[in-house]
Formats: C-alpha cells, sequence, structure tokens
C-alpha cells in the first residue's frame, strides 16, 4: 500500500468514526455529520479509483449474502427541502430500507414503522452501476407495489412510487420530476460495510443508515 492510499484510509477511518457514532447513539453534532458525509463521500470516490475491489467490497456489505437491512438515522435532506425547512438532521420516525442482490431480479423495499408494526411499505427492483473511471456508484430503483398496515397489497402504476414516496418522505420530490422524464430514481451510492451505510440520493441529501437485523430492526 502506498503512502497516499494510507492516508486515504486514514481519512475515512476518521470520518467513519463519527459516522459509526452517530449511528449508535444519535448524539453526535449534526454538523459534525453532516461534515464526516461530505468528507467521506470525496475519499469514497477516490478509493474507489484506487483499489478495483473496493466497489464490488461496498455493494456485497449493501445487498449479499441474503440481503441487507439498514434503518435510516441521519439525513440532511434533499437541497429543496433544505431551503425550505432546513436540514432534516437525525430521522424522527423508524424508517428502514433492505436490498437483496440473491432475488431475480433484486429486490429492493422500503418501510415506515410504528414501533414493530409496518404502516407501509414499497417493493420493487434495483440496478448497481459502478464507474471505477470516476470512482461513482449508482443504485437506479423503481417499486411495483405497496402494503399497508400489513395487510393490504397494491399494485402500482406508472409515477405512483415517485409522488407516494416524496409525500412519505421515504424519497424526494427529484424522484417524480425523473419519471416524467422516463428516469428511474437513484442514490449515488458513498459506502456500505458491516456497521453503516451511506449515499446521496438523486435529490441531493445526504444520508446515513444503520445495519438491523431484520428489515424492520432496531
Amino acid at each position: 500500500m502506498s503512502a497516499v492510499e494510507a492516508d486515504t484510509d486514514s481519512q475515512i477511518s476518521k470520518a467513519k468514526s463519527i459516522l459509526y457514532s452517530a449511528a449508535d447513539t444519535k448524539a453526535e453534532d449534526s454538523d459534525a455529520v453532516v461534515g464526516a458525509l461530505l468528507d467521506l463521500e470525496k475519499l469514497m470516490r477516490i478509493k474507489n479509483k484506487e483499489d478495483d475491489q473496493q466497489m464490488q467490497k461496498t455493494f456485497e456489505a449493501l445487498s449479499g449474502n441474503g440481503g441487507g437491512s439498514w434503518r435510516l438515522i441521519f439525513t440532511t435532506g434533499t437541497v429543496n427541502t433544505q431551503e425550505r425547512t432546513g436540514r432534516i438532521n437525525y430521522f424522527p420516525i423508524k424508517a428502514t430500507q433492505s436490498f437483496n442482490a440473491a432475488e431475480d431480479p433484486w429486490l429492493i423495499e422500503n418501510g415506515l414503522y410504528a414501533g414493530e408494526f409496518p404502516l407501509v411499505k414499497f417493493k420493487g427492483d434495483f440496478t448497481w452501476m459502478a464507474s471505477q473511471k470516476s470512482g461513482v456508484t449508482k443504485v437506479e430503483f423503481d417499486f411495483s407495489s405497496i402494503k399497508l398496515f400489513n395487510t393490504w397489497d397494491i399494485k402500482l402504476g406508472s409515477g405512483e412510487a415517485a409522488s407516494l414516496g416524496a409525500k412519505s418522505g421515504l424519497g424526494s420530490e427529484g424522484n417524480v420530476q425523473l419519471e416524467k422524464k422516463g428516469k428511474r430514481a437513484f442514490f449515488n451510492w458513498i459506502s456500505a460495510d458491516e456497521k453503516i451505510a451511506t449515499a446521496r440520493g438523486g435529490g441531493g441529501g445526504l444520508a446515513l443508515w444503520k445495519r438491523v437485523d431484520y428489515e424492520g430492526g432496531k
């Protein structure tokens, strides 16, 4: 490992240490969390360019081995949301996201919970794209069904998932505009490991998730 690569790894560890603490305690200063997310975003692009295995490691941590389930801990909100109301910061309700690359097609699920009870769950498919040249990894996704109160399954038509996602807080208004242009919603994925995942949404917001043992986990 070169001195430059070692320095990158050291800076990544420093940024992640703040994010690990935020995920565990929700007590880290919000500005420090945003700073760590911004630093990690920049550093992981460098790491992806330096290490041709890194993007695959991120993908496997995110969705491999039967899937990964993640609870949303912190979000800056979309750029438009920040302009209207400021940063959302620590997410106030239980929201989870899971990815499973063992399914065909690859399965993505989003959910909002009251305690352990699922109020609403979106289900659909996702794809993963990676460019070592730019260092950017991207998850594109769409939802094809919704389940209400763990009872009623409803098929979703074109554009409905984006609209409902924006209204529920699980998606952004930008996804609605993408749908109108015939494009899928996306995340520019930053990182995923045994503890946390981070990404920038299509609306410009940054987010931090904590790995949980099951889709509605703590």
